[in-house]
């Protein structure tokens, strides 16, 4: 700006046919303005005078020459930059240096791109997703099998064990039966419906039972004292032609010597031992 009018306010000297520029109201002389409020550039620490382009970031100003990526040194000025340590870096230098890898696409996440974080890795947003329906999965909840992640639905649909008796998707627990996955409730006796899965059972016809029930309904009847043979833990049973004893009731009609792995005679329905069968 020129003026034939007016004075410096710093030097007073004359303004009259100079540059001149203004701060607040009041107008300096180039050389008063530059060394009093020019601002100091970041590179060459030389003063911004001001008929040179001051470019500012966060506090701190720059020669247009001097804004320029500190690795590469191609100039950032209208072009997106980022910080690092009080560093500027063109996107190009930052990226290599700094930015995350995709755990995916192992491409670089560029700076001002959404970055999705999962179990201590990072994602580009696009490559977040169901390894199944490839839609994004976002912050939705999520299963992780052999390092690929699915959405619950589609987890399910492929992975998910489904109870052999209601059908539905076992989530958590369970029991195994014959092969069969089993939700805790739904494994329950097949006549008094009894939950099963932390108590002794009997297996029949591919069905489970209860103790109570199995001898109720399914037991075998000893030859002797007529109660049910369950067979369930340690208990022993000998079966002859058509008829099963306990191991304990297994003995003489006479002398009620125990016939367990001894020889014996029948008599009729009694079973003897060798010596009361030859008298």
């Amino acid at each position: 700006m020129t003026s034939s009018h007016t004075d410096c306010h710093f030097c007073l000297q004359s303004l009259r046919g100079r540059k001149y520029a203004l701060r607040g109201e009041n107008a300096y002389c180039v050389p008063c303005y530059d060394s009093l409020y020019a601002n100091p550039c970041e590179e060459c620490k030389q003063p911004i005078e001001c008929n040179s382009k001051d470019l500012a970031y966060k506090g701190r100003h720059w020669h247009e020459g001097c804004f320029r990526c500190a690795k590469c040194s191609r100039s950032l000025v209208e072009k997106p930059f980022a910080a690092k340590d009080e560093v500027l870096l063109c996107t190009e230098c930052y990226s290599d240096e700094y930015s995350s890898k995709c755990f995916h696409c192992q491409k670089t996440i560029m700076p001002g791109s959404r970055k999705m974080e999962f179990k201590g890795s990072s994602w580009h947003e696009s490559c977040f997703v169901c390894q199944y329906c490839r839609q994004p999965l976002g912050t939705k909840p999520l299963i992780t099998k052999d390092n690929e992640n699915y959405c619950v639905p589609c987890f399910e649909k492929q992975f998910a064990h489904h109870c052999y008796a209601c059908k539905k998707v076992i989530t958590s627990g369970g029991v195994a039966y014959h092969d069969q996955p089993w939700h805790k409730e739904c494994f329950v006796c097949a006549v008094c419906k009894t939950q099963l899965s932390r108590q002794r059972f009997i297996s029949k016809d591919e069905y489970p039972y209860c103790v109570d029930c199995f001898s109720k309904f399914h037991a075998k009847k000893c030859a002797a004292c007529k109660k049910p043979i369950t067979a369930l833990g340690d208990a022993k049973y000998i079966s002859f032609e058509e008829r099963q004893w306990h191991g304990e009731c297994f003995s003489c009609a006479k002398c009620s010597v125990s016939l367990v792995g001894q020889e014996f005679l029948t008599q009729q329905d009694d079973i003897l031992c060798h010596r009361c069968g030859s008298a």
